[in-house]
């Protein structure tokens, strides 16, 4: 029996653009719904239309990226027409395929009662699928750890690239690298079928598998959902659209994002995918949605200038337009370095505060971590509680924490547990072996009358290290040595350079996907070290620094500063935005900008200032001190390319001389 279903007044709910696209005739649809534009009342709307002509909840299909999104979709959809979300089929990629696979699973060589394994299960099997093939190979001091083989492999698999040239464009220079990673990844593959278990990138593969290879269940599946519809269409994945399109081959999908902000392509989004949307549904209707709700048609204005900056046929044509009453222009702030760029945001925050906003009203977007460095120094100092939304605070993180225990170490070789911090990152060396090393090598140096750090290069003390971390000690003992050795003479900033360019930096790259982020964190610290005379003092302030706990009551999270990396900030929305580290080769980042990946950072620009409702600053630091290398800075590029016009340059009074 059909339900009695709820007068909707879809006109009355719907501005003209939403409700076009909500009542579209069934076949294939591109929505592309500008920033703040009401995306997700769109497809809510969408799916509570469809239900009210008449459709049974299992004929539609609602896929997304996050489970969060689709139980909030639903939930949504249940309180406007009173049909159980149960009855819907929506969820994300990996949890549709899932449940498809357990009832046919079987035809892929799954049984209904395989398991899913999670990162850390699927990162130790793969783990004994290297060991399998070549059991020395994790040991060897150049070859990249596990971790960073199994982010390669998913990759690949994501993007349907052959694991053997992913591998050899990551390791051209290494002989029969991207051979022995292909041979490691089928055997990976071999066990899972074995045990039957599964990592999610397999959920994906055995599903596109299932649809392409048995046409019974792929027709039963197409016949079954008459509407699909994909959220954030921008993001998907050649896996994902591949999947898209086997489901949809007859053309009822209505795909719905913002090209935009399309800014994860290095997690393997592929900008093809709703750019070329017409060319695999050639009858598909566009339906563009660019009243936006969030933002002052001052900021907008800024927005669709950046847009307007995109080399022609690069992205469809949007302009946002403004239901919001007139504000401020964005703030284009000059300022004399990353100091002064917080000293001029802490005041204006005081002054918002005076004014009656709440911190939480308040966000501070940076395109990377160390950007927001000294920032986070001064509100600590200041005592204004902030929250970061893009993992832990920048001297919490591991790296940072790693690679101080080293220069604590090395200014005070009785530090047994700063020792044992950067020790126990070797293989097969746990806290009890690091004690037993720091004992044997202080019994040593006493006896020999020696300084310590020279001793733990000693033949003597590597004959006791375990076999597995053999190949890395001398390169770990000599930088402690020499960084023990320069700190009568030097300079903490020569010190932490010294230190920079020894052991860590090399274990870094093997040890995490993303060592290049994590190195331009490291060579932060070598200007945050110029502010300091002593080692004494520098010491001093990185560890109190990184005893600060992010943990919050969510009483104090509701007034709470929100600091957090643009990719992070994608999705939110904030009264008051600072967009800091506007200078070329900062943003852009230098990286970018010799790799020539301008479009998406550009976009990146788009996500970070449509995220401000009423006030927008955009902070400038003219210098960026390396140590004693001053280097002047270029305003960004992408505010050079917005026409003066479009904001009000806001000269701050500089903190200190020039």
């Amino acid at each position: 029996m059909h339900p009695v279903f709820p007068e909707i007044d879809f006109r009355g709910e719907l501005n003209d653009e939403q409700y076009a696209a909500v009542t579209a005739e069934p076949g294939p649809a591109l929505v592309l719904a500008g920033a703040g534009s009401g995306k997700t009342r769109t497809l809510t709307y969408r799916v509570a239309y469809l239900l009210s002509q008449g459709h049974i909840p299992n004929e539609i299909l609602l896929l997304t990226f996050t489970n969060k999104s689709a139980r909030e979709m639903l939930e949504r959809v249940e309180d406007l027409t009173g049909i159980s979300r149960r009855y819907l089929w929506g969820g994300t990629f990996h949890s549709i395929a899932q449940r498809i696979l357990r009832v046919n699973g079987a035809k892929v060589g799954l049984k209904n009662n395989y398991t899913i394994l999670d990162e850390g299960e699927a990162e130790s099997l793969l783990k004994n699928a290297i060991q399998k093939v070549d059991p020395t190979f994790i040991k060897g001091k150049n070859n990249p750890k596990p971790k960073v083989i199994a982010n390669m492999i998913s990759y690949a698999r994501n993007t349907c690239k052959s694991v053997f040239d992913e591998a050899e464009e990551h390791y051209p220079f290494l002989e029969g690298m991207a051979a022995k990673i292909e041979s490691f990844h089928k055997t990976y593959q071999a066990i899972k079928l074995e045990q039957q278990v599964v990592d999610y990138d397999d959920l994906l593969e055995y599903f596109l598998k299932l649809l392409r290879e048995h046409p019974d269940i792929a027709q039963q599946y197409q016949d079954r959902f008459k509407h699909i519809l994909v959220d954030e269409f921008q993001d998907t994945n050649r896996l994902q659209s591949d999947i898209v399109d086997c489901l949809a081959a007859k053309h009822q999908v209505m795909a719905v994002g913002d090209d935009a902000q399309c800014i994860y392509t290095w997690r393997g989004a592929d900008f093809d995918n709703i750019m070329r949307f017409n060319d695999r549904h050639p009858e598909a209707v566009i339906h563009k949605i660019e009243t936006n709700y969030r933002s002052s048609p001052e900021i907008l204005e800024f927005a669709n200038s950046v847009l307007g900056a995109q080399p022609a046929g690069l992205g469809y044509s949007k302009e946002l337009r403004a239901v919001n009453s007139s504000g401020d222009k964005p703030y284009f702030v000059p300022l004399m370095d990353a100091r002064g760029q917080a000293n001029f945001i802490i005041q204006r925050i005081e002054g918002l505060l005076e004014e009656g906003r709440n911190l939480s009203d308040i966000a501070i977007l940076y395109r990377a971590h160390y950007h927001a460095m000294d920032l986070q120094m001064e509100l600590t100092r200041r005592n204004i509680d902030y929250q970061i939304t893009s993992g832990v605070r920048f001297f919490e993180q591991a790296h940072i924490k790693d690679f101080t225990a080293q220069l604590r170490f090395a200014s005070n070789p009785a530090d047994v547990s700063a020792f044992a911090r950067f020790v126990c990152l070797l293989p097969k060396v746990g806290p009890k072996t690091a004690e037993r090393l720091h004992a044997l090598t202080k019994k040593l140096a006493e006896k020999q009358e020696k300084n310590f750090c020279d001793v733990l290069c000693s033949e003597d003390v590597l004959k006791k290290v375990p076999n597995d971390a053999k190949e890395e000690w001398p390169s770990l003992a000599e930088t402690i040595r020499e960084v023990s050795a320069a700190l009568t003479e030097d300079s903490p900033q020569a010190i932490v350079q010294l230190a920079l360019d020894g052991w860590y930096s090399s274990y870094i790259r093997e040890i995490y996907p993303n060592w290049t982020d994590r190195a331009d964190d490291l060579q932060s610290l070598i200007s945050f070290a110029s502010r300091y005379d002593t080692m004494q003092e520098l010491l001093a302030q990185l560890v109190l620094l990184a005893s600060e706990s992010n943990e919050r009551s969510p009483e104090e999270q509701q007034n709470c500063l929100r600091l957090t990396t643009i990719h992070q900030a994608k999705g939110l929305e904030f009264p008051v935005v600072f967009v800091i580290g506007l200078a070329d080769g900062l943003f852009p980042l230098k990286r970018t900008i010799d790799d020539g990946n301008m479009e998406e950072e550009r976009r990146l620009f788009y996500v970070a200032v449509t995220r401000a409702m009423e006030e927008l600053y955009l902070a400038y630091p003219m210098l960026n001190n390396q140590g004693n290398n001053v280097m002047r800075l270029n305003p960004s590029r992408f505010i050079q390319e917005v026409h003066t016009s479009n904001y009000e340059t806001l000269r701050a009074a500089p903190t200190r001389s020039w």
